[in-house]
């Protein structure tokens, strides 16, 4: 009786909101395996790939703080259908040019729905207060959640990568796009709006100031990946300003007695190593997509590495690749119920950790690959889940949006310097990899192998963060939510 009653409860406050994020995996997953195929027709290098990757990160850090506050404040459904709609409008671009720069701002712009996964779980945990057990409730409803993400991913994953074999790829963008004009009618008329929204005065100086701060750091990240910008000084000048820049809008947010992030969440002992690890595991959830899916697609037989697969054969695996992080995201509430959330966010991480560090002795072949994927995914997925979760419980009752807002921002932010280093390291060494006068467009071996030491060095210093979490973070006991204040 009791889990009929918990699967109840679960099912009325996720509702609708699992098409939602069936539709964010379906972005996330359609698009990988034609990144290729995408460059090839806009006439750009395999390392320019992270440029679409970098942009619609940056855009995301920046507008994931402002809907995240504006939907404790109006609603978190009003700015769901807002950063639908703006997604949407993006999306129907992208198939009717062959404009890199066209293209570029298009995709950029397709990063708002970002936004969707911190809303509905702001959202779900705004309609549970009044429920038993809303930790967990939570926990449960984002597995869920991920789930359907997930499994958008791989139905968007092997549906585009079978897709662009057969098609052109006007036609092959153009699917996604008329998925997203769907999901905007499905909260329209499905999702209930979160009940008591806090109101307010929104903080626009701190916007302004946080946007500065992230334009000119993300920024600098772009202008050190052009030719020249690792010895130009005017790239990290930027960079440095970006950084520099964080201090005004810290000392404005701390005047604030409605700040757009209470940046005293930082300093929280359950929040702080959170967004903390929401950053590092950015580096490998978001910045390794697009080298992950060139280097199968890379013809060994001319490069002397990589898999050589087809679209299909691509988005094989990343369809087992979700596949695990579905798994993971399921498993996380069952294991963290045996265990402590904590314990298990630590062996998420060290999962993430372990799968990318297998790539660097066995990368040869297929199953190679896969087997790697699988472990790494296994991890991300609970981690996918976990975090904004462990957010909503350990934050201030009206700061829950923006918390969980704030490990997607964090987490972008992470993918943003990933990419950047990802792209500028796939194309040291270009000259010298084999085949370089025959198909100058592949990146290096050696870039490849930065990219996952990268990762898997990044997951395994989250799982050390996470030891300095109190042991009795991210539950529903009313002692071991007061051990975690914000001051």
């Amino acid at each position: 009786m009791t889990r009929t009653r918990t699967l109840g409860t679960l099912a009325a406050v996720v509702g609708y909101l699992a098409f939602v994020e069936f539709t964010s995996g379906v972005l996330q997953g359609y698009y990988t395996p034609m990144l290729t195929d995408i460059a090839r027709h806009l006439g750009i290098h395999d390392a320019d790939v992270n440029w679409l990757e970098g942009t619609q990160l940056m855009l995301s850090a920046l507008v994931v703080p402002a809907f995240a506050k504006l939907g404790d404040m109006v609603g978190h459904k009003r700015m769901l259908l807002i950063s639908t709609a703006l997604t949407a409008a993006a999306a129907l671009v992208l198939p009717f040019t062959d404009s890199f720069g066209v293209f570029l701002v298009a995709w950029t712009l397709m990063g708002f729905y970002v936004v969707w996964l911190p809303l509905e779980i702001a959202l779900i945990w705004s309609r549970s207060r009044r429920m038993e057990g809303r930790s967990t409730i939570t926990a449960k409803a984002a597995g869920l959640l991920v789930a359907a993400l997930e499994g958008g991913a791989i139905l968007g994953a092997l549906a585009g990568g079978a897709l662009v074999d057969v098609l052109p790829l006007t036609v092959v963008l153009l699917v996604p796009a008329i998925l997203i004009v769907v999901c905007f009618f499905v909260i329209l008329f499905g999702v209930k709006e979160s009940p008591d929204p806090t109101g307010g005065a929104f903080d626009t100086v701190g916007l302004i100031l946080i946007s500065l701060a992230l334009v000119c750091f993300t920024g600098g990240l772009s202008l050190l990946r052009l030719e020249g910008g690792l010895v130009n000084p005017w790239s990290w000048a930027v960079v440095l300003l970006g950084i520099v820049l964080v201090v005004p809008f810290v000392l404005w947010e701390l005047r604030r007695d409605d700040p757009l992030i209470d940046v005293r969440m930082f300093r929280s002992p359950a929040l702080g190593p959170v967004f903390l690890t929401a950053g590092l595991f950015g580096v490998s959830v978001l910045g390794a997509q697009a080298p992950l899916s060139t280097f199968a697609r890379t013809d060994p037989g001319v490069h002397g590495y990589g898999l050589g697969t087809s679209g299909f054969q691509t988005s094989l695996i990343i369809g087992l690749y979700l596949i695990a992080m579905i798994a993971g995201a399921l498993l996380f509430p069952l294991v963290a119920r045996r265990t402590t959330p904590r314990l298990t966010l630590m062996g998420a991480s060290l999962l993430v950790g372990i799968g990318f560090l297998l790539f660097l002795p066995f990368h040869d072949t297929y199953a190679q690959v896969v087997t790697n994927m699988v472990i790494a995914g296994l991890g991300s997925g609970a981690l996918v889940a976990a975090l904004p979760a462990a957010a909503a419980s350990g934050a201030p009752a009206m700061q829950t949006g923006v918390a969980t807002g704030l490990t997607n921002s964090v987490k972008t932010v992470g993918g943003a310097i990933a990419s950047c280093v990802f792209g500028i390291a796939l194309l040291n060494g270009v000259a010298e990899s084999a085949g370089a006068a025959a198909e100058g467009t592949a990146g290096s071996l050696a870039g490849y192998f930065t990219v996952w030491i990268v990762c898997g060095v990044t997951a395994l210093v989250a799982a050390v963060t996470l030891v300095f979490v109190p042991k009795t973070a991210f539950t529903d006991r009313p002692a071991e939510v007061e051990a975690s204040p914000v001051v």
